[in-house]
């Protein structure tokens, strides 16, 4: 008899009902954004690897992301940079062994990269709306103003009293933010981050694909 495949489960808990989406069990929410003025999502399902390398190798050639800055370098890939010489890459549900193989056949013999798939340990949340800046403020020192951190911009600060990796990634012109902070605080920070967002209607959405 087969045994039945696992599920994995966000640190965030679940509102309303729930569905499995990508091998995980998410909140089941409505599938569009119209008429939302502010959401956040819980993006625990996405694959999210991490690499190591020396700024000036063929693997650091190969994510074409400079620190401090978040690009798609692949298709359907999100590379960041929040500090020198680490990228955090993250993509749809499950994609994480053809990245990590993709990024281990480009790394020549002798050089030195690690490639870990860190998609269970770390919380990842979404937050976007024209007043995302206003809630992060309310949690974070840092000066958030375009001309400052425009989309594409990706840093390591703190959220929440929390250290967080924090990337501008505006979606059809609308400000939004990816956050992803240590997975044992993902409870307290999405809370964190709704009770911040309430004076804004800010609303908890379930994830969908496909997601980045």
């Amino acid at each position: 008899m087969a045994r039945p495949a696992a599920v994995a489960r966000s640190p965030i808990p679940t509102f309303g009902g729930t569905e499995e989406v990508g091998g995980w069990e998410v909140s089941q929410t409505s599938r569009t954004s119209q008429g939302v003025a502010l959401e956040l999502i819980d993006c625990m399902p996405l694959t999210k690897v991490l690499v190591r390398a020396a700024a000036s190798r063929a693997v650091a050639d190969l994510l074409k992301t400079p620190f401090g800055r978040a690009s798609r370098t692949f298709s359907g890939v999100l590379t960041t940079a929040c500090r020198p010489e680490e990228w955090t890459l993250y993509a749809a549900p499950g994609g994480a062994p053809r990245l990590i193989d993709k990024i281990r056949k480009r790394a020549p013999e002798g050089e030195l990269a690690t490639v870990l798939d860190i998609t269970h340990g770390r919380t990842l949340v979404r937050l976007t709306g024209s007043r995302a800046p206003e809630v992060l403020s309310k949690l974070c020192g840092i000066d958030l103003s375009d001309a400052v951190t425009p989309t594409g911009a990706a840093l390591r600060t703190s959220v929440a009293k929390l250290t967080v990796e924090l990337v501008r990634d505006d979606r059809d012109g609308v400000c939004s933010y990816l956050l992803s902070c240590d997975r044992s605080y993902g409870d307290y920070f999405f809370g964190a981050l709704l009770d911040a967002g309430t004076e804004f209607a800010i609303e908890p959405r379930g994830f969908a694909l496909p997601g980045i």
